[in-house]
């Protein structure tokens, strides 16, 4: 009997040095207790032939099986009420950062450039209006006057011309960003319309 409280002895610090070391889910730590009572329980019956009597003996080998019975119902208990594993995350999905939504929209027209054509043209035009007038000295005036006058007109007159109108559309992206875009037709978006980028424009989600 005393060796086998010696045994019992040596399997509790076994067991108590098993559980410091925890396994890494409730079935490894299931199949690692399962084997260390498995293993005192064989070394327990080999220091019961040790005992004396015969009657010793079999009480040694009943206490063996008993504390094995009980260490291993103990290590199933664990495992029963062992929390079960956290489900997985469900994936958040990715903003997507080219999407947005159209904050403001306006319409302006710029002034076009007067070039040499509109400047020729005029002048010409007013010089010979200018040549009509008077005489003399006064007509050479009346014709350079026309000249400047009618350059200044004709290059007013291709400004007008060569005016454009640009459509300008806000866009807040959901970073909080702000971007502007410029079209020369009326792109048809409105405010609160979902757009992303498509290159260096727009297009609808």
């Amino acid at each position: 009997m005393k060796n086998f409280l010696v045994a019992a002895a040596s399997g509790l610090i076994f067991a108590m040095g098993a559980q410091a070391q925890a396994p890494a889910s409730p079935r490894a730590q299931l199949a690692a207790e399962t084997k260390a009572a498995q293993t005192r329980y064989a070394s327990d019956k080999n220091l019961c032939n040790d005992e004396a009597t015969s009657s010793a003996r079999l009480q040694c080998r009943r206490d063996a099986k008993a504390e094995y019975d009980a260490a291993i119902a103990a290590a199933k208990a664990k495992v029963a009420v062992a929390p079960a594993p956290a489900a997985a995350p469900v994936p958040v999905p990715v903003a997507c950062p080219d999407c947005g939504k159209v904050t403001a929209v306006s319409m302006k027209e710029e002034a076009g450039t007067g070039g040499p054509v509109g400047l020729i043209a005029g002048g010409v035009g007013g010089a010979v209006l200018g040549h009509q007038i008077g005489s003399g000295r006064g007509k050479d005036l009346a014709t350079i006057a026309g000249a400047v006058g009618g350059a200044y007109a004709g290059k007013k007159i291709e400004e007008k011309v060569n005016t454009k109108k640009v459509w300008t559309v806000g866009v807040t992206y959901q970073n909080g960003t702000h971007k502007e875009f410029a079209f020369e037709q009326d792109p048809g978006y409105r405010v609160g319309d979902s757009v992303r980028n498509a290159g260096t424009s727009l297009t609808r989600q």
